[in-house]
């Protein structure tokens, strides 16, 4: 019987460099590879670049919610959609501190504050600084997604002490305008810009399940991996359901293998960014969240709810870490 080869054998000497000249032919090659060789590949350069036995865990928290003007097909805060979601105004600093304290103290490193803005306004901004300055003092890693950002607002979160910034991309260059008509691509890689020449670390990724092929699935981790630096960190959403919104027509959220395979893709790919399990876990078995992190995910988000939708309790996934042997911040002992 004939050898197949694999495709990194034949890039063996590349394997671990971060590349940012990835054709979509590539992607679908190493995508399709032997399910065993590509997991293979990918724990390999997992482990060359992460603790594969140690999961990174976040909080997010929705500072502002609804109302927002954008038309994002997948949203439950699009004003466009009856939703059922009511609009809120954005908290006040006491009680996102109070709230990122709480999640801090049940393991979470990492706390993010997301605002439903097309892009915030000025005064605004001064509120959600004050919120960074207070949450960083708590010992936590930083993150803010608040839609657009100009190369002042940027500059401005920077210098309040925000550790990451966080703009999807959402889906591939094709598929993009199915779901978005309010906001184009290259608003969000100008907003990436503008993110990266302020200093903070960029947290990119996107949605699958709404609708698109495995080749948008792929042309989104195209995307990604040619950018001029990788993303620090890569969540992988998958579609969550909800009420009123276009996607429910389309959705298509994809069998764990593929959901295995993209992780995988995106490990390789993207060799020392972090790959996060985002919003969908509570779509996903136990099993398929094993094979995700030995496809080569290390982050995940910890809380009931994930802004507006459900997420994973967090003793189910205390009690999963613990079952792979995997550390995290979140144990049994002190889930409530």
């Amino acid at each position: 019987m004939d050898t197949v080869p694999t495709f990194l054998d034949e890039k063996e000497a590349r394997m671990t460099e971060a590349r940012h000249d990835w054709s979509r032919e590539e992607a679908e090659r190493l995508y399709a590879l032997p399910f065993a060789d590509l997991m293979f590949q990918a724990q390999t350069v997992h482990r060359r670049n992460f603790d594969p036995n140690r999961i990174e865990t976040a909080s997010l928290l929705s500072i502002k919610t609804g109302g927002c003007p954008e038309d994002c097909g997948y949203c439950s805060q699009s004003a466009h959609y009856d939703t059922g979601l009511k609009a809120t105004r954005l908290m006040d600093r006491d009680s996102v501190v109070e709230t990122a304290r709480r999640a801090r103290d049940a393991g979470a490193s990492r706390f993010c504050m997301a605002a439903a803005w097309r892009n915030p306004k000025d005064h605004d901004l001064d509120r959600v600084c004050g919120m960074v300055s207070a949450v960083k003092s708590l010992g936590l890693e930083t993150c803010a997604t608040l839609g657009m950002l100009t190369a002042d607002q940027a500059r401005r979160l920077a210098d309040a002490g925000l550790d990451f910034y966080s703009h999807n991309v959402d889906t591939s260059p094709e598929f993009y305008g199915k779901i978005i008509t309010t906001r184009t691509l290259q608003d969000r890689i100008e907003t990436l810009a503008h993110v990266r020449e302020s200093g903070m670390k960029v947290c990119c990724g996107g949605i699958v399940g709404m609708g698109e092929e495995a080749e948008d699935r792929l042309g989104m981790l195209v995307l990604l991996a040619n950018l001029p630096s990788h993303p620090e960190s890569v969540p992988i959403n998958l579609w969550q359901v909800v009420k009123g919104v276009p996607v429910n027509e389309t959705a298509n959220r994809p069998d764990p293998i593929s959901l295995a395979r993209l992780v995988a893709t995106a490990r390789i790919m993207m060799p020392k960014s972090v790959v996060r399990l985002s919003a969908g876990r509570q779509y996903m078995t136990d099993e398929a969240q094993a094979l995700c992190f030995l496809a080569g995910a290390s982050s995940i988000f910890i809380g009931d709810t994930l802004l507006t939708t459900k997420n994973p309790q967090r003793d189910r996934d205390a009690e999963l870490l613990q079952r792979l042997g995997i550390a995290s911040g979140i144990s049994a002992s002190n889930v409530t």
